[in-house]
């Protein structure tokens, strides 16, 4: 299981100046540890949406923002984060919450169709995204920052269990 301080650790590594975003379940730990570092300031948001513009405006600003939201969150935020992230080329990591992963594994009964529907639309947005599903994959997170700042459009790394 990742801990949450291994992720702001990374953060703080890439120069990571803010975290804006909405909590979920799966991040609560994440933003709790945000609340409380001083060198990393966290921005909520009401609206996932309104996510990216912010984020935007940070990046313009000089800033070095992150995006955190859950998957449903991104659903809804999708003409935000085409209208200013990827149409402004920025370099922005998103921390994407995997509610619902579990229920698309053989014999695990009712589907969250919040979990069906991320894939496929990262994939038809063009968000090359990875999955971080255990410390072993902290490299994931060092690699989406270099490769958002090479491609100068936004990655995405996806948590589908609930961080420690």
């Amino acid at each position: 299981m990742v801990r949450s301080q291994q992720i702001i650790d990374v953060f703080q590594r890439q120069g990571v100046t803010h975290a804006v975003g909405l909590t979920d379940n799966i991040q609560r730990t994440l933003f709790l540890a945000l609340e409380g570092d001083p060198r990393i300031r966290l921005v909520t948001v009401c609206r996932e949406g309104e996510a990216f513009g912010v984020a935007a405006g940070l990046w313009v600003g000089g800033a070095r923002p992150v995006v955190l939201l859950q998957n449903t969150g991104f659903l809804e935020a999708g003409d935000a984060l085409r209208g200013t992230a990827i149409n402004m080329a920025v370099p922005l990591v998103m921390l994407i919450g995997f509610r619902g992963r579990r229920s698309l594994a053989p014999g695990a009964g009712r589907v969250d169709t919040a979990a069906t529907f991320l894939e496929p639309t990262l994939r038809a947005w063009g968000v090359a995204y990875d999955t971080l599903a255990g410390p072993e994959d902290l490299p994931l997170l060092e690699r989406a920052f270099a490769a958002s700042e090479r491609e100068s459009r936004p990655r995405a790394l996806l948590i589908p269990e609930a961080l420690e």
